[in-house]
């Protein structure tokens, strides 16, 4: 089979290959990295003609062609799986929406509860002597997309790195409909943010918990990427990578020498992920590299999976909690910020793992807009606040004041822990409060 003569005979233009979307169609844009560019623009280019077009994407890094003109949503309308600030732009204009997943079932939710894909547009790099475009730094759940659709176009990027991984993490020409040669786009950035003296803070008090051999994931944000700096600095050893997402923090960590995941059970010596995202140093350092792993969410995020790999450490950041134990990692009240993603995944694929630990972190209280400080331990959850993490489920909640196991507690020995850790500016009136919800009894500590 000559595979070039394949890619050639598929080879067309943006502006041919989106003329097979038609009103109505649900179009996939793949999954953060991977967003089509060219096509994007080149299906823009063509709003006037389209109406009720739906398009899916998730944890989108810029804002998409489709969504810049004032009557955007007249003609699109977009679906995020987990929103990044770009997604809650476009659903602060009043044409987007998310849809609420466990990040592990997503595959499943392409195989079996949702419609067929009309098109599905991805960018992924150049084809290999096989006929293999790789599915890059965001294998995740492309695959079972590409199973539903009707139509499948590549848009080639130069710029992206090619990824090794298990099955379901490249797709070959002969499955493709068409193929755009796009700009060659710089990878997007995602930099990690400064940390804070209290994101050390909480740094450490996790990183002593972490043994020699541990397997780690990280959540995002400027906690979890502390942690990973502080790793990086420590003497730990022989560390293993089982993620989500992948972030520039774990490059740091490799290149320090500290991971050879040698103990792992599974994947020994490979640092998986189901996608990646960060700086070139990341995209550069997961290019072709042997020691990284891409796979499909629904392995990475399996917790029988999770479960396999001792020592497993997982690290997260939460928006606040209650004095239940009931963790919301995605909502401000009815205001949406992120998603589930595979946070309770991890929280519990941690704990069922030997040696395991799940760790939730966050700040004790936090400024609003007019400057008042606010606690993130609450009484119970806002009103339309998302609960992310039952209470059955949660482990070590850290804070700057402290660590605490919430495993085997009842629930007035859960509000004596919580405000034991809570900021101290609040503690009386969550204790005031605990009394009033009968969780606060006369023995606990003032």
């Amino acid at each position: 089979m000559d595979y070039q003569e394949m890619y050639q005979a598929k080879l067309t233009t943006a502006e041919e290959a989106v003329k097979v979307v038609k009103s109505g169609d649900w179009v996939d844009y793949s999954w953060c990295t991977n967003h089509p560019v060219a096509l994007d623009k080149a299906l823009a280019a063509r709003s006037s003609e389209l109406t009720d077009v739906k398009v899916r994407g998730g944890v989108t890094m810029w804002m998409p062609e489709i969504a810049k003109a004032d009557d955007a949503g007249d003609h699109f309308t977009w679906h995020s799986w987990h929103c990044s600030g770009i997604d809650r732009k476009i659903m602060k204009k009043g044409m987007g929406y998310f849809m609420p997943m466990r990040y592990s079932e997503l595959p499943r939710f392409y195989r079996e509860n949702l419609d067929p894909v009309d098109v599905v547009m991805m960018q992924c790099p150049p084809m290999d002597r096989f006929g293999n475009f790789s599915f890059s730094a965001a294998p995740s759940h492309l695959a079972d997309i590409c199973a539903r659709a009707k139509h499948i176009i590549v848009e080639v990027n130069e710029n992206m790195p090619k990824v090794f991984g298990l099955t379901g993490t490249e797709i070959n020409i002969k499955d493709v409909a068409a193929v755009v040669e796009g700009d060659n786009p710089a990878m997007p950035q995602m930099g990690s943010i400064p940390a804070t003296d209290v994101d050390r803070k909480v740094a450490e008090l996790i990183v002593p918990e972490i043994p020699d051999g541990a397997c780690l994931q990280l959540g995002i944000g400027g906690m979890p990427n502390t942690v990973g700096a502080l790793i990086a600095d420590s003497d730990l050893k022989d560390l293993g990578v089982h993620t989500e997402m992948y972030v520039d923090a774990f490059v740091d960590i490799a290149k320090a020498g500290k991971i050879t995941g040698k103990n792992k059970a599974l994947d020994k010596g490979r640092q998986v992920f189901a996608f990646a995202a960060g700086t070139d140093k990341l995209y550069d350092y997961i290019n072709e590299n042997p020691d990284v792993m891409g796979a499909p969410v629904d392995y990475t995020n399996d917790v029988y999976v999770i479960s396999q790999l001792d020592n497993f450490i997982s690290i997260n950041n939460a928006v606040d909690m209650d004095l239940f134990g009931q963790v919301n990692a995605e909502s401000a009240g009815v205001k949406h910020i992120s998603g589930t993603g595979g946070q309770l995944d991890f929280v519990m694929g941690a704990y069922l793992s030997k040696g395991g630990k799940s760790f939730i972190c966050m700040s004790s209280a936090f400024a609003d807009k007019e400057g008042n400080l606010k606690s993130r331990i609450v009484p119970t959850l806002t009103n339309g606040s998302i609960c992310t993490d039952p209470r059955s489920c949660v482990q070590y909640i850290v804070t700057e004041y402290g660590m605490v196991n919430l495993k085997g507690l009842a629930t007035w020995q859960r509000a004596e822990a919580l405000i034991g850790i809570a900021h101290p500016d609040f503690r009386d009136q969550l204790i005031a409060d605990a009394e009033k919800m009968g969780i606060w009894r006369r023995s606990n500590k003032k």
